[in-house]
């Protein structure tokens, strides 16, 4: 059996790779012509970059800024603007323009918006003591994205994010204010579920304990069963990669998720022998729709599981919601105990507090007298 301290260091691995790899797909996330990639990063992504100030297929302009979804889309009454107004205060200018790109200015080693809604979520974990209270993580979100001076450097707040707030301006209750919209069902969800489960895990919570917390924390922001359901074998996965015994197959372990909860082995689709853009994004889309988002992470994860580096730089240049698909991705590679990528993760921007903020969640939820079962 693993000592206490072997899981909390995969643990902690496991979330470095997760702004790792939201950084290294930032600078061309949504970029679903993978001939765009390669024109402008000459060979593909390699290396940390900036984010063009182009986007070629950018329709940032096309989504709305009262709320969830486009502007196309009936707003049912809802008239106050929520970026620029409510959140975003300082990007507003950036919205309603062609071919800006959703992370115009940031800087290479820069993470997106739902990265750094999984450091809101540590540190409210941190300020209770290895603890994950609801009510405290909705309040700590508020006031994170409301924020009169900004906190993140994005540009972009996905349709959760504007469907959220343009419901807590109307007056609901901040624990009703999640909303469905087209995309609901999406991997951008699954991002704050990791330093979740990582905590309710190491704090030696059994399996259906911490699926049953993940799927109230993912109905905050994403109320939609099929995500919910795709959440809980997204939390098993975790938590058998976190505590995986050293006579566990890794590919056994990926392949039994991919069978019950895609109904397709990964095993088999890789001895295919496609080329991975022709398993993600024509067999699967490399849209954030978790229908193709999931198997895609599962299919990367399995075939890259020996080369995690070589895996995330594969994901960026696949294009799509490459950076949500990343940062899950990321983690799984990060649990498995690589190190490959602890050089970028030196090169991200604020690494020093992200860092602290990190080994200090995973050691004040870690059991301190036993190993985890």
């Amino acid at each position: 059996m693993k000592s206490n301290l072997d899981i909390t260091q995969r643990a902690i691995s496991g979330l470095k790779y997760l702004f790792v790899a939201d950084a290294i797909a930032m600078p061309v996330h949504w970029y679903y012509r993978i001939a765009d990639i390669f024109t402008e990063f000459p060979g593909g992504i390699s290396k940390l970059e900036n984010a063009p100030s182009f986007h070629p297929g950018s329709i940032m302009s096309l989504h709305s800024t009262l709320g969830g979804g486009r502007n196309t889309a009936p707003r049912f009454g809802k008239v106050k603007e929520v970026v620029g107004a409510v959140i975003l205060k300082d990007k507003a200018e950036f919205w309603g323009k062609p071919n800006i790109h959703y992370h115009q200015g940031m800087s290479a080693g820069e993470n997106t918006l739902n990265a750094h809604c999984a450091r809101v979520l540590m540190r409210t974990i941190i300020a209770h003591e290895g603890k994950y209270d609801e009510s405290e993580f909705l309040s700590a979100y508020v006031n994170f994205m409301t924020s009169d001076t900004p906190l993140h450097p994005d540009t972009y707040a996905e349709s959760y994010h504007r469907e959220f707030f343009s419901n807590l301006a109307a007056g609901l209750p901040a624990n009703k204010c999640g909303g469905v919209t087209h995309d609901t069902a999406s991997i951008g969800g699954l991002v704050t579920i990791v330093p979740l489960a990582i905590c309710l895990v190491l704090s030696g919570l059994k399996l259906n304990e911490v699926k049953k917390i993940a799927r109230s924390h993912l109905r905050l922001t994403h109320p939609d069963p099929g995500l919910c359901r795709v959440c809980d074998y997204f939390v098993e996965l975790l938590r058998s990669l976190l505590l995986k015994k050293p006579d566990e197959q890794i590919d056994d372990l990926i392949d039994n998720i991919s069978v019950n909860s895609v109904g397709e082995s990964m095993k088999a689709i890789i001895g295919q022998g496609l080329p991975d853009q022709v398993v993600i994004g024509r067999k699967y889309s490399s849209a954030c729709y978790i229908t193709d988002s999931w198997p895609s992470v599962l299919y990367l994860a399995l075939k890259y599981q020996t080369d995690p580096l070589k895996g995330l730089f594969v994901n960026a240049n696949l294009g799509g919601d490459n950076v949500h698909r990343g940062s899950i991705l990321g983690t799984i590679f990060g649990l498995l105990g690589g190190s490959e990528a602890n050089y970028l993760f030196k090169k991200l921007t604020d690494t020093k507090t992200l860092e602290n903020e990190i080994k200090t969640m995973c050691n004040i939820s870690s059991l301190q007298d036993k190993p985890s079962t």
